[in-house]
């Protein structure tokens, strides 16, 4: 009886994980509400019918893979900030020490915090103990609609990666 009600809780509690990684092209993106290193809260629901937006999940901030990972994107700021799109690092670090992490690393993009971990859930970035989010880049378009999913992110070349990503997906440039 015992090991039924486990293998039941289990399920439960697996069940909306399942769902969340199993994401696909053009599904809608969950919608998220999360502090970033600039003060302010940012939501996908703020762009909505107005610009694309990119979530580049990382799993801890001072790590050397998502030190280069920052790094990278910091130093193609350029490229990116090209494309009329909203772009966000977020990890489930406290919102402090990303502050930290960004500030000591010039990140030129916002750094989103996620320490409950109830949007890395909805993405299905969580990993094993919800003790950090997986290296995956969520490409969302104006619609809400998830127009890519990278799994295979590149630390030392994230930046270079993403700006071409947002050409290949056709995501407009700024005039």
């Amino acid at each position: 009886m015992k090991t039924r009600l486990l293998l039941a809780l289990a399920l439960l509690l697996a069940a909306p994980l399942a769902r969340a990684a199993d994401l696909a092209i053009g599904d809608p993106a969950p919608d998220f509400a999360l502090p970033g290193t600039d003060g302010a809260t940012h939501s996908l629901a703020e762009h909505r019918g107005q610009r694309g937006v990119v979530i580049a999940w990382f799993p801890a901030a001072f790590t050397p893979g998502c030190t280069a990972e920052l790094q990278d994107l910091r130093d193609q700021a350029a490229a990116i900030a090209g494309y009329d799109v909203a772009v966000y690092l977020a990890s489930v670090d406290a919102p402090e020490k990303n502050k930290d992490f960004a500030e000591a690393e010039g990140a030129k993009q916002v750094v989103l915090s996620d320490p409950g971990g109830a949007t890395a859930k909805a993405y299905g970035v969580m990993g094993p103990g919800g003790l950090y989010a997986h290296r995956w880049t969520f490409y969302i378009d104006a619609e809400g609609r998830i127009a890519a999913i990278d799994k295979q992110v590149s630390t030392g070349t994230a930046g270079r990666d993403l700006a071409r990503k947002l050409e290949e997906l056709g995501f407009p440039k700024k005039p």
